[in-house]
């Protein structure tokens, strides 16, 4: 099943844009990755603290700063200070149990989403919150785990391919969230293999087994709904072009991206359908074996009775 959001119980009581990490207890350090580029130059390093950041986030070519660990509330307060964000983003940016949202605050905007990963071994979804700052001529994202489904736009800007290296931070935030809504295909498509495994085997050889993986199934695709649905309205927000910071010839790739979203919603509704049949054939032929059961029972019970009294 999907992991659960670490319970709010340590932020009570605490004041409006105290920062306190809600999610996965972790250790490790934060990585910070920064890229910088434009149509003819490229740069790529590692920054071993935020302040090493600073100067990058202040240059008139566009940067993407992609921060790895949200845990460290230090260093998430030093980037938001320097970048003057406001303190209930900064909550909300340590806070991994977020709904998917977009935010405008005018000079940048705040947008969270959910990266979704497929564990092959013990056959779960795994649910990762990425948050993405979008100004003027930078992108900075935030997220949990260091895996994640960004690596073809980096290959794009180390390569100069496509159209990446020509346009603007929004276009840069446009990728970001076209390659985690992508990935959301590949996912539902390992999810929607199992079901149908699941399936067949409520045909040949239906067990307990069977309804537990039906009950897991459906406990996923409710997850996968909280998790994808909001969603829409983030991406509808975006493609209307409401905030300045988007340009025009970027709005027609958000609505391509909108498009993907509603066709990843009607997925998860017809998984959703498929399984609450499967749930009512298994709880049927259940009745059914109990049925025939009764009826064998009863007839042993006449011969029994009619034994007895001869």
């Amino acid at each position: 099943m999907l992991r659960r959001a670490t319970r709010r119980s340590s932020k009570a009581g605490l004041p409006p844009g105290t920062l306190v990490h809600i999610g996965k207890k972790r250790t490790e350090p934060v990585k910070l990755l920064l890229m910088e580029y434009d149509e003819q130059q490229f740069e790529e390093r590692a920054i071993a603290t935020p302040e090493g950041c600073f100067p990058f986030l202040d240059t008139p070519t566009i940067t993407w700063l992609n921060i790895t660990g949200v845990h460290d509330v230090a260093v998430i307060e030093k980037i938001g200070q320097h970048l003057h964000l406001h303190p209930l983003l900064l909550e909300d940016l340590v806070n991994t149990a977020q709904r998917p949202k977009i935010e405008d605050y005018q000079e940048y905007l705040f947008i969270v989403l959910k990266m979704l990963d497929y564990d092959d071994a013990g056959r779960v979804v795994i649910v990762e919150q990425i948050s993405l700052i979008l100004g003027k001529d930078y992108v900075v994202s935030f997220q949990e785990d260091e895996a994640d489904v960004f690596d073809n736009v980096r290959n794009r800007i180390r390569s100069g391919t496509g159209r990446i290296r020509k346009t603007g931070a929004d276009y840069l935030a446009y990728s970001l969230i076209d390659a985690i809504v992508d990935n959301y295909f590949t996912i539902l498509e390992k999810v929607g293999d199992e079901v149908e495994e699941v399936e067949q085997e409520l045909v040949t050889r239906p067990a307990r087994e069977t309804l537990e993986a039906i009950y897991r199934l459906k406990r996923e695709m409710i997850a996968l709904r909280r998790a994808v649905w909001p969603l829409r309205e983030v991406v509808g927000s975006l493609q209307r072009g409401e905030s300045p910071l988007i340009q025009e010839g970027t709005l027609i790739y958000l609505r391509d991206v909108y498009d993907h979203t509603v066709q990843i919603i009607d997925t998860i509704e017809g998984m959703r359908d498929v399984l609450s049949g499967m749930l009512d054939i298994y709880l049927s032929g259940l009745s059914n074996r109990m049925n025939e059961i009764m009826k064998v029972l009863t007839i042993f019970s006449t011969i029994l009775i009619k034994t007895l009294h001869q």
